[in-house]
């Protein structure tokens, strides 16, 4: 009878140890898009993935990612570039989580993997960044892969985030009269779209009319050859590019400009 109980106790030792040995291997994923069913939609698909993964919540906002993510203490968050409807607020987002150091490595899931795009999620503190055209399995590979620290993007997108070190490439800024392409109002009105903003918060921001707000949109498409919101951001997200990159240049060129002009004063 002792004897019995002993091995049942063991038994259920083992047993329990190998439950939570299962679970020590498990990462906590937090999912965050556009809207409840796209959420459900990638729970479902990370669950049906040979690894261990739990999903321990969900949000279609800023607001329900800051929550969610205090409550779960999730390892990796998986965040679309798209919060409801909101073309970068995935962006602003994981910029929000790098800053206060959080525990979650982001990847963030990207509609389009223009150049612009890649980039600015890097730069925004992705880990990695992840296609909806790919599958569910690969899914499940990348949040494993960035959980242990590694970056994960595809040898191209990997490509287009070099190529952005490099020269600057020039944007259309000005017209062919040497102008100014955009007036001051309406770069205004591009840097918040840029942020995120929608006609409302663009209205209440700059104490206009959202009717108002539609009409400088309208003409900013027209001028720099865009046709809708997120176009216009990856337009700006390029130009700030183009500029950062000319000012560093501009930079590292000046202190060797000034040497010159003391080499040159001393020989004359």
């Amino acid at each position: 009878m002792d004897s019995n109980f002993g091995i049942a106790s063991i038994a259920h030792r083992s047993k329990k140890l190998s439950k939570s040995a299962g679970h020590a291997g498990t990462v906590k994923v937090f999912i965050a898009d556009g809207s409840q069913l796209s959420c459900q939609l990638i729970a479902a698909a990370v669950r049906r993935g040979r690894y261990r993964t739990r999903v321990v919540g969900y949000a279609t906002d800023a607001a329900g990612i800051r929550e969610g993510l205090e409550e779960s203490d999730a390892d990796v968050a998986v965040i679309g570039a798209r919060l409801e409807n909101e073309d970068l607020a995935g962006f602003h987002v994981t910029r929000e989580i790098r800053a206060s150091n959080s525990k979650p490595n982001v990847i963030i899931i990207l509609d389009s993997n223009k150049p612009a795009m890649v980039v600015e999620a890097f730069r925004a503190g992705a880990s990695g960044i992840f296609s909806r055209d790919q599958s569910s399995d690969l899914l499940c590979k990348c949040i494993h892969a960035v959980h242990k620290g590694q970056v994960w993007a595809s040898s191209k997108e990997l490509h287009f985030v070099i190529e952005a070190l490099g020269p600057a490439t020039s944007t259309r800024t000005i017209t062919v009269r040497g102008t100014a392409l955009l007036t001051k109002r309406e770069e205004g009105v591009v840097h918040l779209v840029a942020e995120g903003m929608t006609n409302r918060d663009i209205s209440q921001e700059l104490k206009l009319s959202e009717h108002t707000v539609r009409n400088y949109l309208f003409r900013i498409f027209n001028k720099v050859g865009t046709s809708n919101r997120l176009e216009l951001a990856l337009y700006a997200i390029d130009r700030r590019e183009g500029l950062e990159q000319k000012n560093t240049v501009a930079a590292m060129e000046e202190p060797q400009t000034n040497a010159n002009q003391v080499v040159s004063s001393r020989r004359a």
